[in-house]
């Protein structure tokens, strides 16, 4: 079980951040060119690959305790954000996300720039695209990496996001945009659940707890925190409601 959430907490938050990187590298590619756009992407994706590769195995001499108390703290930190941020769109008091707007503002930019060529590339599409897969390709190193020396499983946390690379790199080729149909606030949500659960299951046993039912204590987590999500949504929409209405009534 603690596998198979391993691999679909990967897969997912993997996906967010590569449909946001996608979303910038199509926007150069259509507007400076796709040699720069896809060479650029292809440096950062080494780039990661290098990074997991060099820091997956040094977690794994760190004693577990340690690593599931340290590791487990920073994804519940991280977690709880997501979801808040989640909780707050899902009510309405922050807007969603929209790729076709993002992309609309990168094209703007990319175009509005003048042409640097630099050994045979568009140098601005280049940097553009290597440092928007790089950054965003950086938190999912870093779930990877800390998923699977945490759970002492690195190999389902690298299969998860290859299999979201696979997936959105696929999708973008074929629909040349973004994918603006894919309900990224929702995944969102989602991964926001499945990191603060993961990170209260292995903060509290690297502090020395012992979960009943073991791995299977995973799924209470995850149904507590999904339970609070929806009655935090519920409450917050009749808040907005009523600053609505009130206003509605100022008017």
């Amino acid at each position: 079980m603690n596998g198979l959430f391993l691999v679909l907490a990967s897969f997912l938050a993997s996906a967010v951040e590569m449909v946001e990187a996608l979303t910038i590298v199509l926007a150069v590619g259509l507007t400076r060119g796709w040699r720069s756009s896809l060479i650029g992407t292809g440096a950062a994706l080494l780039t990661l690959a290098l990074i997991v590769a060099l820091f997956g195995p040094v977690l794994y001499r760190i004693p577990l305790e340690t690593l599931r108390l340290v590791v487990g703290g920073l994804l519940l930190v991280f977690g709880l954000q997501w979801w808040r941020k989640a909780i707050l769109r899902a009510s309405g008091f922050k807007a969603l996300h929209d790729e076709d707007a993002a992309f609309a503002a990168e094209t703007e930019a990319a175009r509005l720039q003048g042409q640097e060529q630099r050994a045979g590339l568009d140098w601005y599409g280049f940097t553009l695209a290597f440092k928007s897969v790089l950054l965003e390709g950086l938190e999912v190193a870093f779930i990877i990496v800390t998923f699977g020396a945490t759970a002492q499983r690195l190999d389902l946390a690298i299969y998860g996001a290859a299999a979201a690379l696979v997936l959105v790199l696929a999708a973008g080729a074929l629909l040349h945009r973004p994918l603006s149909r894919v309900p990224e606030n929702t995944l969102k949500f989602t991964v926001g659940l499945l990191l603060s659960t993961f990170g209260t299951f292995w903060a509290a046993e690297g502090a020395g707890v012992t979960w009943p039912g073991a791995d299977a204590s995973i799924l209470g987590i995850l149904a507590v925190y999904a339970l609070a999500s929806f009655i935090y949504v519920a409450l917050l929409r009749r808040e907005k409601q009523a600053q609505i209405s009130g206003k509605e009534l100022r008017a």
